[in-house]
């Protein structure tokens, strides 16, 4: 019981921050200046694994979601004075499906975009970027690693070891496939899955990239590039920083006047209010059912439902 009282005070407390955080997140900024007579670039920096939502642990802040990259967009899109966008990635990747959320919002974004690629992007990294107006990567980032992974850990004779038992009542053939070693014809299943987001991956580098599929195919093998030579592949158009990536935009659109402009750094609250849900259910496993926690991290690495990852 108390336990219980503990996680709904915490609940009420996340849900007073997030309530106090709105005046600051619907894209209206208290110390905006007045309109002024210049093209402003907004650098809007994405750094992290690309997820859902926010993960690592309690309170655990970062990465890249959709929900925070939708946000930031929409401030973009809403400011007359901001005439474009840089976006500076620095990602090794992540779940297939938040990389294709947040790509689609990169495609249809109603002002020129352009992505400054950091000391990596690569995989889901590159599948964010590749719908921009043109990339910019130093000759030394890190990027490509066009592929699809999953992996599997079979935790049967380690469970032995600690005398846990584990005990399946199941509806469905394959309902239990992750907590066990693969049979021949779920690998087969597996490996079907995993070509089919190959396929779409594949599909959206060329259409950002305005590529042929065949050609993109030839790079698909999950192999890393340096940015230079990624430039000679045609998977990136310029080399250079954040200041490159701005003359670049200027020079696509007709700019005279490009200005490089920051948004204020994100409050405190506005970081609760993008990882509360997280928070939440993070404290409801510890202190209501602190056992659950205990099996999770025995079990670290076997996903629940199975997760394709871009990495």
């Amino acid at each position: 019981m108390q336990k219980r009282r503990f996680f709904i005070i915490a609940l009420i407390v996340v849900s007073v921050a997030a309530v106090v955080a709105l005046p600051f997140i619907d894209g209206v900024d208290p110390r905006r200046e007045e309109r002024v007579d210049e093209d402003r670039i907004v650098v809007i920096r994405l750094s992290g694994p690309i997820q859902e939502g926010g993960g690592g642990g309690l309170f655990a802040v970062g990465g890249i979601t959709p929900s925070q990259v939708y946000r930031q967009l929409e401030r973009a899109e809403d400011d007359p004075d901001i005439e474009g966008v840089v976006l500076r990635v620095e990602s090794p990747g992540g779940s297939i499906a938040a990389s294709q959320s947040i790509a689609s919002m990169v495609r249809d974004f109603g002002k020129p975009i352009v992505v400054s690629m950091a000391d990596m992007a690569a995989s889901g990294g590159y599948y964010i970027s590749a719908p921009a107006q043109g990339i910019v990567a130093h000759p030394g980032t890190i990027t490509g690693s066009i592929g699809v992974i999953s992996s599997f850990m079979d935790m049967e004779e380690l469970y032995e070891k600690l005398g846990i038992k584990v005990e399946t009542i199941k509806s469905g053939e394959h309902k239990d496939m992750f907590n066990r070693e693969l049979t021949d014809e779920e690998r087969e299943l597996m490996q079907d899955l995993s070509d089919e987001a190959y396929e779409q991956f594949i599909n959206d580098v060329a259409e950002g990239r305005d590529m042929d599929p065949g050609e993109v195919r030839e790079l698909a093998t999950g192999e890393v590039f340096i940015g230079s030579h990624a430039k000679e592949l045609g998977l990136v158009d310029k080399l250079g920083g954040i200041d490159e990536a701005i003359e670049f935009l200027a020079e696509k659109n007709e700019l005279d006047n490009p200005v490089r402009y920051e948004f204020p750094p994100p409050t405190v609250f506005e970081q609760l209010f993008d990882y509360g849900y997280s928070v939440l259910i993070t404290l409801e496993r510890a202190f209501i059912d602190p056992e659950i926690v205990l099996l999770e991290k025995i079990k670290e690495g076997v996903p629940p439902d199975f997760r394709y990852q871009l990495r």
